[in-house]
């Protein structure tokens, strides 16, 4: 293998590691970076290594495909046959760890959190992609078919955000590529400046044909794909989100909370919050709230995705429409999980808020506590009031108009819709009368509403009119949607809040929102004694939904106990089993339960070998650059005892420390292992006794100078090279005699091939040929005159500079 063997794999996977970069657009964090350099560079050193022993190019690939399996299995899972490799409990984890890193995809918004599902799927993906350059730029000879591959990894992050990429990850993918290239190149002119008319004479279509079919099938792969194959989402969704299918129908939208689509139609709960201090009497809890509605694109904040100028959060906040001091104060304390977004989420009218570390505000308006950027919070605690008026007190109101006109705005609301809403409330003489009329409408079971994650077929252009009037099946963002648009239609102040249901108790008084939880309802406006008051028309019968005291009647659906059976949210049966406990959600699954200390004495084993193979390598000294052929290989064994021990040593600190030693072993061993297979071959086929028996033991010679710092010039004879050695390699007499056996029956084969055979085979003594005592007793010769340095034996030259020998 020459240098280029060495260094265009490297470059490639260097290429690789440089555009994987721009998934900083799309993924939070440098976490996952270690894990692609990682992949990248192992599937690199394995592909060196296997084709230094010139195994065939599908071999080298199944191999790298191998290694990139066992890496992940080691990383990602617990359940692996010696913590490597894959069975069927790793399979199970890793098919876990997979699903919860699909379920971040669907429910997240870039740049998403690098959570361990997130963190698997990179490994994988750009492990691949690192497999296909090696395989185009090294075995096909074709890096700049790498181009498109690694364009493409570009293109996934660039439609995903609303963002440009940083500059510095374009820069870094085009230096990569540019030195691919920029290597492959300076290859080519060297062998060009080096062929010969013989090799230019045998260079035909033959030789071009499999780099050529690789190549084709590559682009035509890359271009079907791109066909029919594609997952990039549209801005602001990432692939697997299904967009089509969740995506709210003709202006019913929540325009801001783009992932809680993705949150309603996950099957595998993710853990978002831990809330302790609510007790029995748990309300929804409030993200933000949405005051502007567009027709045919639905609500969002009140200036586009811009929030108004808020006042910093912390400490004493103004009171909120409806608080009163007479109102028992509540302390509550959110642990957020898997949560990351801009919004704070709160209960009821918070009073105080202890704020994570970051710049966080709060806008009286909406009750939001909200920041410029999005964060992954740490646990905060709140005071508030979760007071809630009575009827009597709701209907005393009166009718009443909104803080601000825009609460009633709301533009081109189908007649049909229009005339529903007010047929509904005809008999309702005050604001909470016509905003419980509507929602009852909702709810009332024999009206005929479904709650469901899929709306049904559309059947009418309004989207408004065919979810009322035909469909009457979705999930609670057309239910909160369609609620707050009749409301406004009969002039009632109303906005769309988003947040999370109720959740689950834990047994322990901590309640738990999952990705399950994700909500959207409505809120009525009730002046500044009452304040916002909450309506949620989603028809919930899982225990998860919220009927406050002043809505619940005979005739309206109430609240019933989280652990109460009952329709899931899916729509599916009463009869499916649903998760009522934390513990069954994907995070704690992947986790050992009952996890307890390790036992230590592998560690004092693994200690005490390491210690005694160190005393023994130390111990062996010079010899190890002197020492004959028998006592290198007892060297060599315990060389080896010493890097088994070190690996095992490794493995029990960490699995990362492990590898770590194995790449940095394979660095630093894999040229003099590679140096020693091609000896061991050579000296295999000496001893083979054959017509190839001669050459193979003068290109050893060769290659034996060559690692010394000798090279003989080309144009040398076999008797002149053969000075040559004696001379600059200061062998003795004995020396001299082996390199002239070997001298005279390498001429004897190839100026007179009758007797090659018969020289070559002839027996100085009764156990071995004459060629192979010869080319044995001049490597002994050999590493007593001339002995090898460290330098020359961990990187051997004849390895780097073949074309000598």
């Amino acid at each position: 293998m020459t240098l280029h063997g060495i260094v265009a794999p490297l470059m490639a996977a260097l290429a690789t590691i440089a555009v994987s970069t721009a998934l900083t657009g799309v993924v939070a964090g440098w976490s996952w970076f270690g894990d692609i350099v990682t992949a990248a560079l192992l599937i690199a050193g394995t592909g060196i290594g296997l084709r230094i022993v010139r195994l065939p190019p599908f071999l080298v690939g199944a191999a790298q495909l191998l290694v990139l399996l066992l890496l992940v299995t080691g990383s990602f899972t617990t359940g692996g046959v010696l913590g490597l490799l894959p069975g069927p409990q790793a399979f199970g984890e890793l098919h876990q760890v997979l699903t919860g890193g699909f379920a971040d995809i669907r429910t997240g918004l870039p740049p998403v959190e690098a959570g361990t599902g997130i963190r698997c799927l990179i490994m994988i993906t750009i492990g691949l992609v690192a497999l296909v350059v090696d395989l185009l730029a090294v075995t096909a000879a074709a890096p700049a078919a790498t181009g498109l591959l690694l364009l493409c990894v570009y293109a996934v992050p660039s439609a995903l955000t609303s963002e440009l990429l940083p500059w510095w990850t374009f820069a870094l993918g085009v230096v990569g590529y540019a030195g691919l290239l920029a290597v492959d190149g300076s290859h080519r002119h060297r062998l060009w400046r080096t062929r010969t008319a013989t090799r230019d004479a045998g260079a035909g279509i033959g030789s071009v044909a499999a780099p050529a079919g690789i190549v084709t099938t590559a682009v035509v792969a890359g271009l079907v794909a791109g066909a029919t194959l594609t997952v990039v989402g549209t801005e602001g969704s990432l692939p697997g989100s299904d967009s089509e299918q969740q995506a709210a129908p003709g202006g019913l939208g929540v325009e801001p909370f783009t992932s809680l689509r993705g949150m309603l139609g996950d099957r595998s709960p993710t853990r978002m919050f831990e809330v302790d201090g609510l007790g029995d009497d748990a309300p929804l809890m409030r993200a933000f709230t949405l005051s502007r509605y567009v027709p045919g694109q639905g609500w969002g904040l009140p200036d586009g995705r811009r929030m108004p100028a808020g006042r910093p959060a912390g400490g004493t906040l103004p009171p909120a429409p409806g608080d009163t001091v007479t109102d028992a104060a509540r302390t509550v304390r959110v642990t957020p999980v898997n949560w990351s977004d801009v919004w704070l989420p709160t209960y009821g009218k918070v009073r105080s808020i202890d704020p994570p570390p970051g710049e966080w505000y709060y806008d009286p308006g909406s009750g939001a506590v909200y920041s410029e950027d999005k964060r992954r919070p740490r646990t905060y605690t709140m005071t508030t009031s979760l007071a809630e008026p009575t009827r009597e007190q709701l209907r005393g109101a009166g009718t009443v108009s909104g803080p601000d006109p825009r609460y009633h705005a709301v533009d081109r609301v189908d007649p049909r819709v229009r005339s529903l809403a007010q047929e509904l409330t005809a008999d309702a003489p005050t604001t909470f009368d016509k905003a419980q009329a509507v929602w009852r409408h909702f709810t009332d079971p024999s009206n005929g509403f479904v709650y469901d994650t899929e709306t049904a077929p559309a059947s009418d252009p309004d989207a408004l009119a065919d979810f009322v009037l035909n469909g009457k099946r979705g999930f609670c963002e057309q239910y909160a949607s369609a609620m707050a648009v009749m409301l406004r239609s009969l002039d009632v102040p109303s906005r769309v809040a988003v947040g999370f249901t109720r959740g689950t108790t834990n047994g322990q008084g901590t309640r738990v929102l999952t990705s399950e939880d994700a909500h959207a309802w409505v809120e009525v406006y009730f002046g500044d004694d009452l304040g916002w008051v909450t309506f949620d028309p989603t028809p919930l019968t899982n225990g998860r939904g919220y009927t406050p005291g002043y809505l619940d009647t005979e005739d309206a659906p109430a609240s019933s106990d989280p652990a109460e059976p009952s329709e899931a949210p899916d729509g599916s049966s009463p009869d499916t089993p649903q998760p009522s406990q934390p513990a069954d959600t994907p995070d704690q699954q992947a986790q050992p339960a009952g996890a307890t200390e390790p036992a230590r004495w592998p560690g004092w084993v693994a200690g005490t070998l390491l210690a005694l193979t160190t005393s023994a390598v130390l111990a062996l000294g010079r010899r190890l650059t002197t020492a004959p052929t028998t006592a290198g290989a007892r060297a060599a064994a315990v060389v080896g005892a010493w890097l088994v021990s070190v690996a095992l040593t490794a493995w029990l600190v960490h699995w990362a420390v492990a590898l770590g030693v194995f790449v940095l072993v394979a660095g630093v061993l894999g040229p003099a292992g590679a140096r020693e297979l091609i000896r061991r071959r050579r000296m295999a086929e000496v001893a083979s006794v054959t017509e190839a028996s001669p050459d193979a033991a003068w290109r050893e010679v060769l290659a034996e100078c060559a690692d010394r710092g000798l090279d003989l010039p080309a144009t040398a004879t076999l008797r002149q090279s053969a000075e040559t050695i004696g001379d600059r390699l200061d062998l003795d007499d004995t020396g001299r005699r082996e390199l002239h056996t070997i001298v005279s029956v390498v001429e004897r084969s190839r100026y007179s091939p009758a007797g090659a055979t018969g020289a070559a085979g002839h027996e100085s003594d009764s156990s071995r040929p004459e060629l192979d005592r010869a080319l044995t007793g001049l490597r002994e010769r050999l590493a007593q005159c001339a002995p090898l340095s460290w330098r020359n034996r961990v990187l051997p030259r004849s390895l780097l500079h073949r074309r000598h020998h």
